[in-house]
């Protein structure tokens, strides 16, 4: 410690050190609190997929994602669509991506349905032109 000296006009120099133990209190706080609330941002459409043994598919954009829950209702993220203005909504998505490369299409139907159901989208979304179609599974590992 420094001892005034009679230059400095009795006054004491100023601190130097910065306290760092608010800011590793707040970092903490903010790091539990990430880590609660990140598992509930993926909250969709509920839909009880079927079992596969397929390998996951390495992606380069972000896909677009058709879910049909138990009830044969048709979701395009989490917006519910109705049939009749389904082909609308994907030519509107064929002709956002443009030409060339499609977009890549997620689609989960829910296992309950009836098989006819799901090809009926799936016609829609050749129609529309969106041919890269993944239908996804829960993976049996």
């Amino acid at each position: 410690m420094q001892l005034p000296s009679q230059r400095s006009g009795g006054r004491r120099a100023p601190m130097a050190e910065i306290n760092v133990t608010p800011l590793v209190d707040v970092m903490l706080v903010l790091l539990i609190i990430f880590m609660v609330t990140a598992p509930l941002l993926t909250a969709g459409v509920p839909v009880n997929l079927p079992d596969s043994r397929a390998k996951p598919l390495d992606q380069d954009k972000e896909p677009t994602e058709i879910s049909l829950d138990a009830d044969g209702r048709i979701f395009i993220a989490k917006d519910e669509v109705p049939e009749g203005t389904l082909g609308e909504r994907l030519d509107a998505i064929a002709a956002q991506a443009g030409e060339g490369d499609p977009p890549q299409v997620y689609l989960r139907a829910d296992r309950a349905l009836d098989y006819g159901r799901v090809m009926r989208v799936m016609g829609e979304l050749n129609r529309a032109g969106l041919n890269r179609v993944a239908l996804v599974t829960i993976g049996d590992e």
